[in-house]
This record gives C-alpha cells, structure tokens and sequence, in this order.
C-alpha cells in the first residue's frame, strides 16, 4: 500500500483557482467520478469542502497515467501536480474550481474501495434504512457534509456569543439520579453498588439550578440529553440542547438574551436581519386560534368559534355538545369545494386521530350550500356562520364540535393538513413566536392528579400563588416557549427559588414531603441556602439545525442517528449484554 511518505496537503479540493495558475499542489480525498476519454483519464477528486478535476495525460507523465488505470469510485487518492487552465469550452462554471484542473505529475493511492450500494451524490433515490446502514458512505454526500458543517458552525457562534455576554460554559453530569421530568429515564445500573441505577439526564434542569445556587449566575451548555420516549421526525433518543440559566432575572431579559443569539446565528447562516423584538402570543390566545401552542404563523385559516350560535340549533351533534361546555369551532377551508369526498374523508379520519367523532362541512357554491347540516339549521344561523367565518363561493367549512382540548387538538392538525395541502405555507419564510402565560398546571383524568405542563420547578405568576389552594387551573406559569414555523425550538421559564414555594408545587402535583426529599432532597436543601432569583431556557439544537438546513428530518442533522425504533442501523445498538456482564451487575433477566 502507498504511504504519504512526507506529502503533505497544500489546501482542500475547493480552494484553487485561477490565482493558482502553475503553482505545485498536493491534494488527498475521494474519487467522486473517472472518466477515460480516448487515454486521457479525468478524476474529480473530492473531500469535505468540495471537488477539484485531477488529469491524468500519458504524454505529461507516463507513469501516473499507467497507474491511474487502477482507480475506481471511492478509492482514496493523493496527486502532486501543476494547475492550469482548462481548456476552452471545458470550464464548469457549477464548480468554484471549474476554470482550472490539476495536470498530475505523482500519484499514491492511499486506499482501495468496494462500490457502494449508493451512489455518493445528493440526488439518490434511496432508502434511508440503507443510508443509515452504512451511514459512513452517506456522511460523504455533500448536502450532508454541509449541514455538519452549519452545525459546527452554529455551536461556535453559539460559544462565542455567550462568552461575549459572560457566560461560563459548565459541564454537567451524564450519569445521574432518576426524577420526574415528564418522559421516560434511560436507566444505567451500577456495578459498584448493586441493584442500583443511574439515569441519563432529560436535561441538566436541575444542575443548572444548583449553579446559580452557587452562585456562577451566568451559565451555557451545548449538552446531550436523553429521553426514552416515542419517536418521529423531529425526535431523538438523544439529543442537543444549547442551555442557559442566568440569575437575578425576570423572562425579559431571558428572552432578550436569546433573540441575540438567533439573530447573530440567522445573519452569519442566512444573511437575513431578523427584526425585532419576534412577536409574542399568550397561551390560550395560540389555543383559540390556531388549536395548537407551537403554530405556523405563515398562513392563515385561524380557528373560529361559532357555538353562540349554535347552542340552541336543531343540530343536536352542535347543541349538546355546547350545552355540556364543549365547542363547536371550524374552519374556513378556502377554495377547497374542489375537493372530493375521498379527500374530504381522509380529513375526516384525520381528525379521528386526535379524538374528534367526525368532521362536519358545508360547501359554499354559487347557488348556495351543500351540506349534510342544511336540514338541521336554519336559514339565519347559516348565514351567521358564513358571515363570521367570512365564507365566498368555493369554500368549504369544516367543523369539530367536542371538548375544547379535542376541537383544539383535531382543528390544529386539520389546519396544517390544509396549509400543506392548499400550498399556503411560504418556506422561504422564518417565523419566530414566542409563547407566554402558560398555565402552571394541568389535568390528568385518567390518573386523577395534576401535572405540570412544563416541569415542577416552573414558577408560578406571583399573583396566581393564592390560587394554588382554591382554584389550580388558573394558575399560570413564568413560562415561555419559543417557535419558529410551526415547531418549538425551545422552552424556559422562570425557576421556583423559594423552598416552601416549592413545597406547595409539590403536593399540588402529589409529591409528599417524603417523596421529594427522596427524589429532591438536594435541591431542596440548596434552597435553604440562599438562592436567587433565576430562569432560564432551553434550545433544540438539532431542530434549529433542521430548519436552518431546510431538511424534513432530525437524523439529517446528526451525524449518527437512531432510527424511529431507537435503534442504530450501522452498530447494531443497542444490542444483548454478555452473561459475564449480567453477573457482574448483579442483574438476572426475566424472560417471562
């Protein structure tokens, strides 16, 4: 095998130019294509940053020429050479190297290749179990390549920013205690002390919290966080948080400090001077309009409640809903009477998934309505529909009557379906929300407690505190999420730094006294020791990454990911342990 002997690089396959015109260069990479025209070999010869063509002319050196009959696809070569010009009428002006070509004076070949089962290329037309499956090969595609490169350079602006504003990056533990943090724990048992278990952190909530305790009251984090929870395209097993915690704040200043890092990272990426400060929009407000807390502002078709009116109607599917405190609210599909019933059935079973019992709709068409509702409601209350949800021939209203949560939940996921559907929804825009005034407190019938909508140590509006004991649900958090088109690319809030304040969150939320010292003792006694105000937020790395790259999928932007099973396609992961292993943990498996 051919060694460098000393060779070293002179710059990448992306660099050259005319500039460079018979200047000696040494370059290493990939052979992306080999083209044999008439004893004159051609190579584009690739790495991370791009392609340079390499020409191979057995009258310019006989020797390399011989050789380079050896290579195929894949093979690792390094070529010394001269550049030139290429000739006229051969320039790839799609090339930042495609005015000139490396005529090869030596050649090693570092590395043989078997051919992939892919083509190395962006425009392939395969799946992407096999992709993962030899995930070293797809890595080497160039859209690839340069969404890992955006992510390198995102964390950099990211470091640099918050050491600019005085934070200290602090790393926190990976192998932790189990608490309740809303999903799943990865466990990790110990050897060292049998029958025990570490978790892998959901966040490093709690750490943060005992920094500023300790009083480092500005602290960063790009950190791995773990979450064994149900998976789809913008989930992770494990994934990327760029966090923050900050002390002697109130959420103004947490989210001010954030929107200076997007607005930096966003001009550096996409040479776009985001305005601001990014629009706000109270909890309940998202929920009335658009059925969701994380919504599209791109498009329209906002949600309208149209159960005044139809309380006393004929309709009794409408009427009793409104009379049990459900609602009735719709949409405004427009343009959709093109719509067939196929289709118009398939939103019906959409909607089903999120619980709703069906869809209706009516038609608006020049002559007047079709709708299976028309002999149950009269002439005025369709005219006071159509009026509010401002209908025009052409448009088809659609509509959920259920409890607010399910006509929320059904129309929110209706409404996207919609936007996609109708083509409403502008990519080259970025829209960032920021969600406020959540409640502090959720509902859980089926377990009969409250949860906490974000996490337990959520500080509640000072002046709902009272609430806590009369009225919970109305209580509202010191909460806030921040969404850019559609999905939440991270959440903070404000932290509880009182002890007995955190006391009463707990046995609102059904953790005794004796529980929370097992499961927060720590913290708990930390409070006791002078703890400031402090909050602070969480960002998704791998999300902000995904829109940024313009890419439909997470694992697009991590450069090992897990499968929808949580599985890893090229190591086999996770995989049985040895018996040897077993015993030694001290752990006997339950076949059973």
């Amino acid at each position: 095998m051919d060694q460098l002997n000393g060779w070293k690089r002179t710059g990448d396959c992306n660099f050259l130019n005319k500039e460079h015109l018979d200047q000696e260069v040494v370059l290493m990479g990939w052979v992306q294509k080999r083209r044999d025209h008439g004893g004159v070999i051609f190579i584009d010869l690739r790495d991370r940053m791009g392609i340079t063509q390499v020409v191979f002319n057995p009258e310019h050196s006989p020797e390399s020429h011989e050789k380079a009959h050896e290579i195929r696809n894949e093979y690792v070569l390094a070529i010394k050479g001269k550049v030139s010009l290429r000739p006229e009428g051969m320039m790839n002006p799609k090339l930042p190297t495609g005015e000139i070509e490396v005529m090869v004076d030596e050649l090693k070949i570092l590395n043989q290749a078997q051919t992939p089962p892919f083509q190395i290329e962006d425009e392939i037309n395969t799946g992407e179990d096999l992709r993962l499956r030899y995930r070293y090969l797809d890595l080497r595609r160039p859209s690839l390549q340069k969404i890992i490169q955006m992510r390198h350079r995102v964390s950099q602006q990211t470091r640099r920013y918050f050491d600019e504003q005085g934070f200290l990056e602090i790393e926190t533990p990976c192998l932790t205690k189990s608490t309740p943090e809303g999903a799943r724990d990865y466990l990790v048992p110990s050897r060292v002390s049998p029958h025990h278990f570490y978790a892998l952190p959901q966040s490093p909530q709690l750490f943060k919290q005992i920094l500023m305790i300790a009083g480092y009251d500005r602290y960063f984090q790009i950190v791995k966080c773990f979450r064994d929870e149900d998976l789809r395209a913008d989930r992770q097993p494990e994934f990327t948080q760029i966090d923050l915690e900050m002390s002697f704040v109130e959420k103004d200043q947490v989210i001010s400090m954030v929107e200076g890092l997007i607005r930096q990272i966003f001009q550096k990426e996409k040479g776009l001077d985001l305005t601001g400060p990014f629009q706000r929009m109270k909890y309940q407000e998202a929920i009335d309009r658009y059925g969701v807390d994380r919504p599209d502002t791109r498009f329209g078709l906002e949600l309208k409640d149209i159960s005044d009116i139809v309380k006393d109607s004929g309709f009794k599917v409408f009427s009793e809903v409104v009379q049990k405190g459900g609602q009735v609210k719709g949409i405004n599909g427009k343009e959709c009477a093109k719509l067939s019933r196929k289709e118009i059935d398939d939103l019906t079973e959409l909607v089903k998934i999120y619980k709703a019992k069906g869809l209706a709709w009516i038609k608006i068409n020049p002559d007047g309505i079709q709708s299976p509702l028309k002999k149950f409601l009269s002439e005025e209350e369709i005219n006071q529909i159509r009026d509010r949800m401002q209908a025009e021939p052409g448009d088809i209203l659609f509509f959920v009557a259920d409890k607010p949560e399910i006509t929320a939940n059904s129309l929110g996921a209706l409404r996207l379906a919609l936007g996609q559907k109708l083509d409403l929804i502008d990519s080259s825009k970025y829209n960032f929300l920021w969600i406020t005034d959540f409640p502090l407190l959720e509902y859980d019938a089926e377990a009969g407690r409250y949860e906490s909508k974000h996490h337990p140590f959520t500080s509640p509006v000072e002046e709902d505190i009272p609430l806590l004991e009369t009225d919970p649900l109305k209580v509202h958090a010191q909460a806030y999420d921040i969404v850019l088109n559609g999905l939440e690319i991270g959440g903070g809030s404000i932290r509880i730094h009182q002890k007995e304040l955190q006391k009463k969150v707990f046995l609102k939320l059904g953790i005794s006294e004796e529980e929370a010292v097992e499961k927060f003792g720590f913290l708990m006694e930390a409070l006791e020791y002078g703890a400031p105000p402090h909050g602070g937020l969480a960002l998704g790395l791998d999300r902000l990454i995904m829109i940024l790259a313009e890419t439909s999928s997470i694992r697009d932007v991590i450069a090992f990911p897990k499968t929808q099973k949580a599985t890893c396609l090229m190591t086999n992961a996770p995989n049985k342990a040895m018996p040897e292993q077993l015993k030694e943990l001290k752990i006997k498996l339950d076949f059973s």
